[in-house]
């Protein structure tokens, strides 16, 4: 029998490290040039990454990605299971954030952290807790990457300076907004005054209404983060973008519109019509609806 396929990227990897090819510090490809050079879903890709960070050839660098070499020193001693190693919860917690950078937070893992840092899965509970509570630390440390500023003006500065401190954190960490939870919101330290910002801000619209309103807009800032995060996500599993993959539905649509007698969308499409399909754009365009329906809303109240 042959080699897996992931086996077969971590030897091409592997020769290249040997080679030079890659060098020391160099990023390694990540999994969704894997993806795209290979032919593999995500989890092929993944896989052969951390075949290589099982063999110390490769580790995850905060804020850069994967890269060659092993990680920076090795913390495995032959300490007591009552010693702990020389760590820190910031550290754990950087970490986290460089693998979900990375390549999602379904490479995540206590095992994997522990792996990069050089220490027993168990350490690192004592430490920072479960995955789901180092999910939350890991949120509260993006978000303060985006301090929220002294905020002046009318309601509508302010909910807007929340919004797109919200949206540049998504944009940054495409992993955070499937991580935070709008049903069962977690407590997060960083986050809490973005909530009572937009909530003193829309303090004139009534209890009922501001609180509402402040979940609809957090609401809406991270269903369209989540596109972004779907769309590397499906471009990591088939290697296609989003264009590409557009310009290959073109005729199977046209057919569909035309069989339907779909009028609104014959009209949208004549003439050439090419929309920019921009996520920043389209941020930016329904956030000014939310805000003109609030407006109106507190006009009408």
């Amino acid at each position: 029998m042959g080699e897996a396929p992931y086996q077969v990227i971590a030897a091409e990897l592997r020769r290249r490290i040997e080679a030079g090819e890659l060098r020391p510090g160099e990023r390694v490809p990540s999994t969704r040039a894997l993806v795209r050079d290979f032919g593999v879903a995500m989890a092929t890709a993944t896989k052969a990454l951390q075949v290589l960070q099982a063999d110390r050839l490769v580790h995850a660098s905060p804020g850069v990605g994967t890269v060659v070499g092993p990680p920076p020193r090795s913390r495995r001693t032959a300490a007591g299971p009552d010693d702990l190693p020389d760590l820190d919860r910031d550290e754990i917690v950087r970490m986290g954030i460089a693998i979900a950078d990375a390549e999602g937070l379904a490479a995540l893992s206590m095992r994997r952290i522990a792996t990069e840092l050089g220490v027993s899965t168990m350490a690192l509970y004592r430490y920072v807790g479960g995955k789901d509570a180092l999910v939350v630390q890991m949120v509260d440390a993006a978000i303060g990457e985006f301090p929220l500023r002294e905020i002046s003006g009318s309601w509508r500065d302010a909910v807007t300076a929340v919004a797109r401190v919200h949206w540049a954190a998504y944009r940054r960490h495409l992993w955070l907004a499937s991580a935070i939870s709008l049903s069962r919101p977690q407590l997060v330290p960083r986050l809490l005054p973005h909530t009572d910002a937009v909530l003193r801000a829309l303090r004139g619209f009534g209890k009922s209404a501001a609180l509402s309103a402040t979940i609809s807009l957090f609401a809406y800032v991270r269903g369209i983060a989540l596109v972004m995060e779907s769309e590397a996500q499906a471009e990591q599993d088939t290697g296609v973008t989003a264009d590409e993959w557009a310009d290959r539905q073109g005729d199977q649509l046209a057919a569909m519109i035309a069989a339907g007698n779909l009028t609104a969308f014959q009209e949208l499409l004549a003439d050439g019509f090419d929309y920019d399909y921009d996520l920043d754009q389209l941020f930016e365009f329904g956030l000014a609806i939310f805000l003109d329906g609030l407006a109106a809303r507190g006009r009408g109240v």
